[in-house]
């Protein structure tokens, strides 16, 4: 007898009456939002149905902004696909296959792996055994279209998520927005632009993480390293930021319960942006690090509202949290680059390394360190005064710690080279504005910076190669070599001379890359 399915085994189905070919290119486009790859849509319906109007708008809408593109029908070749959307999709049709062992010279089994599928005339395949699957049925005359979808595996959580989704963005002054794709990032966070009545704002789409398994006394990775948790995290933390004064998207709608929000657009003059075009970065780099020297100055709370949906309480980053992120090295860069596993007195050597340092970075009085205070996080806004020129976007890790993390984090950036001399002299100014402040000390401050560069870039390469290893985003290994040229700078510091000396015996290779 067959094991009885659960609930989640069971297709997720919902329908649609659409009254216009634009409503079912709308639709398409929708759906391309929540692509991935290993996943296949099977288009269903009568000649003339709209299968071929869904394909191509399903294409079109994952083609990069501005690209003239060309969708030609896979009537004749069967197989047509494209690698250059932002998930790369094969667009299929059977219609004049006429055998099954024809269909199997297609390799779609492997194709699978490495697109998104959509195919025509599913019936031609036979039974299906792809886990991930959307079958999309199109009925109806004339301009009437009605769509059934049901989804399995992948698309069934895809389906669900749109709909939740949609509600939402209904229950807003933005009800009826066109939606598209903005960007997504290392993380599960992804966010869309909507668009209505000529004005243009973002969807934040951030799921509640589930707990990973535990790694150390009995709790996860991130509740140790305290990552936040859900979208309350950014509403309560933006709203703050906004209220001292300081430019973080504004919120303007939020579930917290369905982790979505309606948040400001606060423009595209991303810093690593502006660095990749060759601008003029001195004016936004000096507000940069004033503005953390103001940050600096100031009390922050231990705990913020989430409007009107409870607190969000600001952790502190205490030595464990620390202590765990360091541990990213022997655990993931070790074997990324060694081929093996660090030695277990070898790993614990590194540790103990590390519990010696970390009381160099002892706040005397704690901050809001927002963890990834870097190029991809910080916008210029130019039209804005002084302080609130300077766009801040993922700001929810944001913990109580020390102000040095965040100015390592802005000179050492990890993904676009700051230039040493550059680097030096944003530090000296960042000293000279804090200089008015009689608790604050130049050669303790340095101290501080050198023990967090290092900590930080340990973090960074453990999760550069994570993210390759895990998660198959191999993208961020070119950025290791810059990373550890931060370390290797940072361990030049003589309060680190004994790290410098675990690197130089154990992972000497680290210490001799160059930049790419």
């Amino acid at each position: 007898m067959m094991p009885a399915r659960s609930p989640e085994d069971n297709p997720f189905v919902i329908s649609r009456d659409l009254h216009s070919q634009g409503e079912l290119e709308r639709l398409a486009a929708e759906l391309s939002l929540m692509a991935s790859l290993g996943g296949a849509i099977l288009l269903r319906g009568e000649l003339g149905s709209g299968k071929s109007t869904f394909a191509r708008a399903f294409i079109r809408a994952l083609a990069p902004p501005g690209a003239s593109f060309d969708i030609p029908s896979p009537t004749f070749t069967l197989v047509q696909a494209y690698d250059d959307t932002r998930v790369p999709v094969a667009h299929v049709d059977l219609y004049r296959t006429s055998s099954l062992a024809e269909i199997a010279e297609l390799g779609l089994d492997g194709l699978i792996a490495s697109h998104v599928l959509v195919i025509e005339w599913p019936e031609r395949l036979g039974p299906v055994r792809w886990p991930n699957v959307l079958a999309i049925s199109i009925s109806g005359r004339g301009t009437h279209r009605n769509v059934r979808m049901a989804g399995e595996g992948t698309w069934r959580l895809a389906l669900q998520r749109n709909e939740a989704i949609r509600a939402f963005i209904g229950s807003t002054m933005w009800n009826g927005a066109e939606r598209s794709f903005f960007e997504g990032d290392a993380s599960t966070r992804r966010y869309e632009a909507l668009r209505k009545n000529g004005s243009a704002i973002l969807l934040m789409d951030m799921p509640a993480r589930p707990d990973g398994p535990p790694v150390r006394n009995g709790k996860s990775y991130s509740a140790i390293a305290h990552l936040a948790e859900n979208i309350g995290a950014v509403i309560g933390i933006n709203n703050h930021l906004c209220e001292m004064g300081y430019s973080a998207p504004l919120v303007h709608a939020s579930n917290v319960s369905d982790g979505l929000a309606i948040i400001e657009d606060l423009g595209r003059e991303v810093f690593g942006h502006r660095i990749a075009r060759g601008r003029d970065m001195r004016e936004p780099m000096r507000a940069a690090v004033g503005l953390l020297a103001d940050m600096a100055a100031r009390d922050w709370p231990a705990a913020v509202a989430i409007g009107d949906q409870g607190l969000h309480h600001i952790p502190p980053y205490d030595e464990e949290a620390l202590l765990i992120e360091t541990d990213l090295l022997p655990s993931w860069f070790w074997p990324h680059l060694r081929g093996d596993s660090a030695p277990g007195e070898t790993h614990r050597q590194f540790a103990e390394l590390w519990s010696e340092l970390l009381p160099l970075a002892a706040p005397k009085k704690t901050g809001w360190t927002l963890r990834d205070f870097h190029s991809p996080n910080l916008l210029w806004l130019p039209d804005r005064a002084g302080l609130r020129r300077v766009g801040l976007i993922d700001t929810q890790d944001c913990v109580l710690g020390h102000p040095a993390y965040d100015l390592v984090s802005l000179l050492h950036d990890a993904r676009v080279d700051i230039a040493p001399a550059v680097a030096d002299g944003l530090f000296e100014y960042y000293c000279e504005l804090r200089s008015s402040d009689p608790e604050f000390s130049r050669a303790e401050f340095a101290n501080a910076f050198a023990v967090l560069g290092a900590q930080r870039a340990t973090k960074i390469l453990g999760i550069f190669a994570r993210l390759s290893k895990r998660d198959g985003k191999h993208g961020y290994l070119k950025h290791i070599p810059r990373v550890a040229r931060y370390l290797e700078s940072n361990l030049q510091h003589p309060r680190l001379r004994r790290l410098r000396r675990w690197f130089e015996s154990h992972l000497p290779a680290v210490l001799q890359m160059s930049p790419a």
